[in-house]
């Protein structure tokens, strides 16, 4: 039977290191701040989790099935997540060329391009999963 290695004891007069748990719950929060960020900084994301409401409003109302929510969190996860990257790239962009350039002005076009087409798929899957509800 082989027993993982002990640490050495921390120095005299210094802190503990942190567990593997405490790393993982200090990321879940960087994580979250980062999420509240957007939502104080970003008008885009206003209207993401206004219609974020108005989908999960919706689907209650209409009573999905398990694929039918699946495949609403799925797109509604997706959107969220394009505008999440494009707000980070458009803030690292804004951080190394404070200046106008091109390529700057094409990275950032690009990343919003990426969630335009995240956005548009994701209305598609809502039509598929919503219109047979109403038409």
């Amino acid at each position: 039977m082989t027993t993982a290695p002990k640490l050495p004891p921390p120095a005299a007069g210094s802190e503990t290191r942190p567990t593997v748990l405490q790393r993982r719950a200090a990321s879940f929060g960087h994580a979250v701040r980062g999420v509240g960020a957007a939502l104080r900084t970003e008008v885009h994301l206003w209207f993401h989790a206004a219609t974020t409401a108005a989908v999960l409003g919706l689907g209650l109302y209409c009573g999905l099935v398990r694929w039918e929510w699946a495949a609403v969190a799925l797109s509604v996860g997706a959107v969220w997540c394009a505008e999440l990257l494009n707000t980070a790239i458009e803030a690292v962009v804004d951080l190394v060329s404070p200046e106008y350039h091109p390529l700057a002005g094409r990275a950032k076009d690009v990343a919003a391009g990426a969630v335009l087409v995240m956005a548009l798929a994701a209305l598609v899957v809502g039509v598929l999963v919503f219109g047979p509800y109403f038409f």
